[in-house]
């Protein structure tokens, strides 16, 4: 993923010492480019001091932009001094980025509120609110009030507000692919390619029978063939693997991946329950492993929402993401669950991960037709699940996001599995029952659930639970 870059309004009022923006905008600038964020900002040769204050100043500024509107995902307006409210507002509205704002004020010194140095940012923070709410623009906020751009604090907050970043600059253009038809008992996972499409997500649909299809024309000997067979006995250890299974998957993941590459998707979801081992006598599974350890998300029983939910995840921590089920209490701990799939989880997920048979299909058509889960224990670490839905009655996209830790607690399973645990789980589950969610949820490796939230409920207008 290319780094977030960010356009700077440095705001000023002339009443104030011109040394607070001179320096305020260096520093700005000098932490940004300590943190490899490239920025877009007036020099001093444009405008006094590089700040915006007069209405000149703001056209300025908003033509700077303007020119660099491919590569701007959001803006910093940082406010060294009062700063002038109007004109931050009409260089805002005269750019028309369409991207997540930060308005940061710079703290006095309790010891400094001489005319000589005060800044009273402070105040000057709640005008610009002020007039880009006027105008309907929304804006994020830092968590204090004020914060000095030299402390780690400023450095957190930036990360935070790049990531929302990258989840509204990645939403802005969604194509996600849907193989095969829905299984008949798996009402759960259907979803609204309209309401999808009236957010800016298209789905692009195959039928199961036209990738199957190309998978006949395919020779084992072809070189893509032989080509994807390394690739997966690199992948994980494949030793209990018939080699015929083995040939098979690589087929069907070469096909997958060129549909995927020729439609430039983003992600997909995919009919794996069971025509795919009735009739070509594999599960998808490590081709869809491998899909998402590429960033490339790849979502079981062509749950398409389920899939959106993995790809925001993978903006949001840049790592890869999984679907899980919500499945099983953990002996009595009301905090702790275990979530399972067959499974398709991308290898960084587990501790130990190997190639083998799906039990549960296994135990209906026979194990020679169910070769091709990735299994293992989900490893200990940070978690966001995240869950999102079409909601047809309301014409909306809602679903809830929240937090816990995967943890080491001993398990005998089978699958890809793990122990989650989550602060007021009971609630959480009251929660996803009482609002009708489905039993997937999309997890990752990290800790992004108020970015995440607040890129979808500020910036992408989105029905969000924050689970806390």
């Amino acid at each position: 993923m290319r780094p977030i870059t960010f356009g700077v309004i440095v705001g000023n009022r002339g009443f104030f010492p011109d040394s607070l923006v001179r320096d305020g905008r260096r520093q700005l600038l000098d932490v940004l480019t300590a943190l490899e964020f490239p920025c877009v900002a007036l020099e001093p040769t444009d405008t006094q001091f590089g700040a915006v204050e007069t209405f000149a100043d703001a056209r300025k500024c908003a033509e700077l932009f303007a020119r660099h509107r491919g590569s701007i995902d959001g803006i910093i307006v940082t406010l060294p001094n009062f700063g002038d409210e109007k004109g931050i507002a009409e260089t805002v509205k005269s750019a028309g980025l369409d991207v997540p704002i930060l308005i940061h004020a710079e703290p006095d010194d309790l010891g400094r509120l001489t005319l000589d140095h005060r800044r009273d940012s402070f105040c000057g923070k709640i005008s610009v609110c002020n007039n880009l709410h006027q105008a309907g623009i929304p804006y994020s906020l830092s968590q204090r009030h004020t914060v000095g751009v030299a402390t780690d604090a400023f450095r957190r907050e930036l990360a935070h507000f790049a990531t929302v970043c990258r989840v509204v600059r990645g939403l802005k253009r969604v194509r996600l692919g849907a193989v095969g038809a829905r299984t008949g008992a798996f009402n759960t996972v259907r979803y609204s390619e309209k309401i999808l499409e009236a957010h800016g997500i298209s789905v692009e649909t195959i039928d199961l029978s036209e990738v199957l299809g190309q998978v006949d024309k395919l020779s084992d000997a072809d070189q893509v063939v032989q080509e994807k067979l390394r690739s997966l006995g690199q992948y994980v250890p494949v030793a209990d693997m018939p080699p015929s299974a083995l040939v098979k998957m690589a087929r069907f993941a070469s096909v997958l991946e060129r549909w995927a590459a020729d439609l430039d998707l983003q992600g997909t979801a995919i009919q794996c329950w069971t025509a795919l081992q009735e009739y070509f006598g594999i599960v998808p599974c490590a081709a869809m492993s491998m899909m998402s350890e590429q960033l490339q998300p790849s979502a079981c029983e062509v749950d398409v929402t389920g899939a959106l939910g993995m790809y925001v995840l993978q903006l949001a921590c840049e790592s890869p993401s999984a679907l899980l089920d919500w499945n099983n209490n953990y002996g009595d701990d009301p905090d702790k669950c275990i979530v399972f799939h067959c499974s398709n989880l991308p290898r960084s997920f587990f501790e130990e991960p190997r190639m083998d048979f799906n039990q549960i299909i296994g135990g209906v058509l026979g194990k020679e037709r169910s070769w091709g889960t990735i299994c293992g224990k989900i490893r200990k670490g940070p978690a966001t699940f995240c869950r999102l839905s079409t909601d047809d009655r309301r014409g909306c996209i809602r679903g809830y996001v929240g937090q816990g830790e995967f943890t080491n607690d001993p398990l005998d399973s089978f699958g890809g599995v793990g122990v989650l645990a989550v602060g007021g789980l009971q609630q959480l589950l009251q929660f996803i029952c009482l609002h009708g969610y489905e039993h997937h949820v999309a997890t990752c490796f990290s800790h992004v659930a108020p970015a995440v939230h607040e890129a979808l409920v500020r910036y992408r207008g989105w029905d969000i639970h924050f689970h806390q």
